[in-house]
């Protein structure tokens, strides 16, 4: 892997000098777009519709739309003289614990690797914020771009980067029409967490694939073959009410993990004590 900066981790007086590596990549199939006629790669020209003409890159200049059709010239000089962060640093702010950080704010992910002479202050800063289940928040400037990161452990050997979006680029879904609270039966409750904890297991992100990017390669592999094409019939769907839908569900995750068909146990009537209190139908009587 190439290193996409080298830079330092910067916390009180303490400095880590460190290289930023992309921990992520899409594997999504890429296609080239061609011509229809004679199969050559078309090219995108940045094109001037009033003048005409394909424009070189010297004759182009970076605007803000401001109001419709009008806007203001921004040049690289006006963007220097804005404050910004220090240039390849990652400046830690605070320290905070994981679990206060939900995981709507992560953009991408980044491996941290210490240059020669910082091993020890990368090891120290590593296991520290393991022994205190601590993370850094932090700021960074990647590609000339400031954003809110966090600093954290992985599988205890390294130091990770996972920019941010900013508080106010998260959507609070407030304007969606989601109701408070809707009333659910118990029987429908009961099977529900059955199907849950029927298909609850360790989480093992190579047990699972892409079937959409399999199928593409397997449909590529076989154009590059020759061989004919046969599109799969396609599945209608049936409409089935909510606990027909849940008791199937559920005899279906019990099929895949080995276990006998079967309805999921309702829960246990209650009855009414005396007193106006209930209870368990299976539960013991109290003591006289």
């Amino acid at each position: 892997m190439r290193p996409l900066w080298n830079g330092t981790i910067t916390f009180g007086l303490v400095v880590i000098p460190v290289r930023l590596y992309a921990a992520t990549e899409r594997k999504s199939v890429s296609f080239r777009l061609l011509h229809k006629e004679c199969s050559s790669p078309i090219r995108y020209m940045k094109w001037c519709p009033t003048c005409e003409k394909e424009l070189a890159q010297d004759e182009i200049v970076r605007a803000y739309e401001y109001r419709k059709g009008e806007h203001v010239i921004i040049t690289d000089e006006d963007l220097e003289a804005i404050p910004g962060p220090s240039a390849h640093v990652i400046e830690i702010l605070d320290f905070v614990t994981l679990r206060e950080v939900d995981p709507i704010y992560y953009e991408k992910s980044f491996f941290l690797e210490p240059q020669k002479g910082a091993e020890k202050a990368y090891s120290l800063l590593l296991r520290s914020m393991e022994d205190q289940g601590k993370v850094a928040l932090s700021k960074v400037a990647i590609r000339a771009k400031e954003t809110l990161a966090i600093v954290r452990t992985y599988k205890g050997k390294f130091l990770l980067l996972e920019t941010m979006y900013w508080a106010d680029e998260v959507r609070s879904g407030e304007e969606l029409d989601i109701p408070d609270r809707v009333d659910v039966g118990e029987r429908e409750l009961a099977m529900a967490t059955t199907l849950i904890e029927t298909l609850s297991s360790d989480f093992d992100p190579a047990r699972y694939r892409s079937a959409q990017r399999d199928a593409v390669a397997e449909l590529i592999e076989k154009k590059i073959q020759g061989k004919e094409i046969v599109k799969q019939p396609e599945v209608k769907g049936e409409v089935i009410d909510l606990m027909e839908a849940l008791r199937r569900s559920v005899e279906k995750a019990k099929m895949r993990s080995g276990e006998g068909p079967g309805e999921a146990p309702a829960k246990p009537k209650r009855r009414r004590r005396a007193s106006g209190e209930t209870t368990d139908s299976a539960a013991p009587p109290p003591p006289s």
